[in-house]
């Protein structure tokens, strides 16, 4: 009898250490919240460090929240990626938190893949909006709603061969400066210099009509994206402007090699291949050894100096179970300053934050990345972030931009004189799509 009381004793001391073991085990377990990016840069410039600020903003959010863990897939490439968020959107395996490339943005808040922010923001009364560059914050609204914060930002700038400029006895333009000052010297650089009846040398490279609408006034787009305006007078004159600069090319095609080798006096490219430039002098050192800056784009009598900012984002799954958790590590990404100022370490975009792009910091930073003297004008840095062009948010835009851009881009080649029958029947063809 004893023995056997004492066999019982035993299995329920057995038993109850078991289910000790079981229940800590149980305690022990991490929560999970996913993570989707691609690797790479999202401006196609050089990048070998396209995990390192994500790496450690997981590890400060994983610090703050104790018992969670990210997980995100890795060697996902940018060309790849939006068929693979598609693919993981429609199966119901999407990451908690995502990246979006600008391009999809619209779609995937059309189709309601992505949480409706707003909510979130005003019951998070530490969030505040107005620490962002607006043109950034703007990035993310589709119909007036947040459906994404924005994550990294760049600016369109003007290049500026300045030895091209000098050797030509010009001096560099302003800031100010108008279409009638970029047409006279782009007039004035385009030539022959070797005398074997070729133009060789060229005032600029892949200035669009859309760079030209954006610094004329233009409002191609109502706000809910229902009404086109290609018609507008204004849009008329930067096309204009277009035609009139191409014709001074006598029908060549200017590359950016004849950029890289020095031949273009003026090139307008992104805030990531200005430090890019600048990070790798050898580039154009190499070739040509001309020295360069950076301006604002030419403005229209109509418009301002302004140009085209373009922002990555991130947003949350609309069908997330962790949606406080995944707000948090969302707002870890783009809302600490800590991981923000990463950016310009790790990347070669702005960062969102304005108080980031310019801390004593950020600026020591960008002056060890661009060597021999260079240096970022943050002043010029901040207008144009803080001025800048927002594309519109609507589900039809890219199609209808698309279409706009073959004809328009048509209508240069050809030298179509009837711009503005053309714009009035491309009008008329945009608004029928947006109607229906």
């Amino acid at each position: 009898m004893k023995d056997r009381r004492f066999i019982f004793r035993l299995l329920v001391c057995i038993f109850l250490v078991i289910m000790f073991f079981i229940v800590l085990k149980a305690s022990q377990k991490k929560t999970i919240i996913t993570f989707g990016m691609f690797a790479g840069s999202n401006w196609d410039v050089p990048y070998s460090n396209s995990y390192e600020i994500i790496d450690n903003a997981i590890k400060r959010f994983e610090e703050k929240n104790p018992g969670v863990e990210v997980k995100y897939v890795n060697g996902i490439m940018k060309e790849d990626y939006s068929e693979w968020l598609s693919s993981e959107l429609l199966k119901g395996t999407a990451p908690d938190v995502f990246m979006i490339l600008p391009e999809d943005f619209n779609t995937l808040s059309n189709v309601g893949a992505m949480e409706n922010l707003n909510k979130l923001i005003q019951k998070d009364k530490e969030f505040d909006k107005n620490k962002y560059y607006n043109t950034s914050y703007k990035f993310g609204q589709y119909e007036e709603n947040q459906f994404a914060l924005p994550y990294e930002s760049v600016p369109t700038m003007m290049f500026v061969n300045k030895t091209l400029l000098e050797n030509e006895g010009i001096q560099m333009p302003s800031n100010n400066w108008t279409f009638d000052e970029f047409y006279k010297i782009c007039k004035e650089v385009t030539k022959d210099t070797d005398n074997d009846g070729i133009i060789d040398q060229f005032g600029y490279y892949d200035y669009t009509w859309e760079d030209a609408i954006y610094s004329n006034g233009v409002t191609l787009f109502n706000e809910d994206g229902t009404k086109s305006y290609f018609g507008d007078k204004k849009v008329e004159e930067a096309v204009s402007f277009i035609q009139k600069l191409d014709k001074l090319n006598n029908g060549y095609r200017v590359t950016s090699k004849d950029f890289d080798d020095g031949k273009v006096a003026f090139h307008p490219l992104l805030f990531s291949e200005y430090t890019t430039y600048k990070t790798y002098p050898w580039k154009i050192k190499k070739y040509s050894g001309f020295e360069w800056d950076c301006i604002k784009l030419p403005a229209g009598e109509n418009g301002e100096n302004i140009s085209e900012v373009t922002t990555l984002l991130m947003g949350i799954n609309s069908k997330t179970k962790k949606e406080q958790l995944a707000w948090e590590f969302l707002k870890t990404l783009t809302y600490d300053e800590d991981v923000q100022k990463e950016i310009f370490k790790y990347s070669q975009g702005v960062s969102v934050l304005k108080n980031v792009t310019n801390s004593e910091e950020v600026i020591e930073e960008l002056s060890k990345s661009t060597p021999n003297g260079s240096y970022i004008d943050m002043t010029l840095l901040n207008e144009i972030m803080e001025s800048g062009i927002v594309s519109p948010r609507f589900r039809k835009y890219n199609s209808v931009m698309d279409m706009a851009d073959n004809m328009i881009n048509q209508a240069i080649n050809d030298e179509d004189d009837n711009l503005s029958y053309l714009l009035s029947k491309l009008q008329r063809e945009v608004n029928n799509i947006l109607r229906n």
